[in-house]
């Protein structure tokens, strides 16, 4: 019994002095194996079996008990330790912040989590960070598309912030692109953002279309709508655009590899001077670019997703003023000079 009083001493001791418990358990462990060995490896009635309790079954029972204590214990620390620790994320590409974010999206049957997974994965370009640029970058930003890229060579100016809601007046003088790439990342961290500051040529629009899976074209003059789309069509490329004036909107899908018109089938030339103003000149009601920008979104998000049916082949007209929109069918043109069967390059 002198070892057993020793090594419950040793505990008493351990106790005392806080000693850690992993030195307790290796010494109370060397003192188990030196008692057993005695009485394995001793005969009966010997000096030393007797020092030690006699019999091993008097040793056995107490460190079991003691491992059954141990075990408990620690199986008691795992669960509490478990209980408290926060939710592992998901697998799959979202991460649990992401979830919460997009569940009125997934919760939509012609959404879903497939179809988010494809919003995530989308790489779309928006020509201007204007008034049609700015609802479009904010909703695409908000619905969760991974890379959106924004191209514009102007600077923000007062006369911006009465309809371009992505500035600021903080924002005054410096490029849109950088404000407006801080206000889509301020709202969604979680997405890309990509900044072209520079004026779009034919060059650059060929080099950068190519790169994106759908454009979105929100320029404010017919030569940048022409560029963009022929950069489109040789690209193979969808193509939202939209275009305001003081209090209406149109807006239409072009994607004639899918069987659709281009901007050229529907617009060959340009309006006669005069017809078409800009708005600097004609004016523009402050929400209408709000209209056509979330309206050029929603196309976006239809068309990624796959979502309903999407405005390809025809136009949208919008009128603010009067609160009325109407639909026209718009067809691929043989002799268009972009996408027709007599375009050079062409072959359809």
């Amino acid at each position: 019994m002198i070892l057993l009083a020793a090594m419950a001493g040793f505990l008493v001791l351990a106790l005392i002095l806080r000693l850690p418990w992993m030195l307790v358990w290796a010494v109370l462990a060397c003192l188990f194996v030196a008692g057993m060995l005695v009485h394995l490896t001793l005969p009966d009635g010997h000096v030393l079996r007797g020092a030690v309790g006699g019999d091993w079954r008097a040793w056995a029972l107490p460190i079991l008990a003691g491992v059954v204590v141990a075990a408990y214990r620690k199986l008691l620390g795992l669960l509490r330790a478990r209980r408290h620790q926060p939710a592992p994320a998901p697998a799959g590409p979202f991460a649990a912040a992401e979830l919460e974010r997009y569940a009125r999206h997934i919760v939509l049957r012609e959404i879903g989590g497939a179809g988010q997974k494809k919003l995530k994965a989308a790489r779309v370009l928006v020509v201007g960070a204007g008034g049609l640029g700015s609802p479009v970058l904010l909703y695409l930003a908000a619905a969760g598309v991974g890379t959106i890229a924004v191209i514009d060579d102007d600077h923000v100016s007062n006369s911006n912030l009465q309809r371009q809601i992505i500035h600021r007046d903080a924002t005054i003088g410096r490029l849109k692109v950088q404000s407006a790439a801080e206000a889509m990342k301020a709202l969604n961290p979680h997405v890309t953002v990509e900044t072209y500051p520079e004026r779009l040529d034919a060059a650059r629009a060929a080099d950068l279309v190519g790169r994106y899976d759908l454009v979105l074209d929100g320029s404010d003059n017919f030569d940048t709508r022409y560029l963009v789309n022929a950069a489109c069509v040789a690209a193979g490329k969808p193509l939202v655009a939209a275009a305001i004036t003081q209090w209406e909107g149109q807006i239409g899908l072009y994607h004639p590899a899918a069987g659709g018109p281009c901007l050229a089938c529907v617009f060959p030339e340009r309006p006669a001077e005069g017809l078409a103003p800009a708005c600097a000149e004609a004016g523009v009601i402050a929400p209408l670019p709000g209209v056509m920008g979330a309206m050029m979104a929603l196309e976006a998000i239809k068309a990624i997703t796959g979502a309903g049916a999407t405005l390809r082949g025809e136009i949208l007209l919008f009128d603010g003023l009067w609160a009325e929109t109407r639909k026209i069918r718009v067809e691929r043109r043989a002799d268009c000079h972009v996408c027709g069967v007599t375009a050079p390059g062409e072959g359809v």
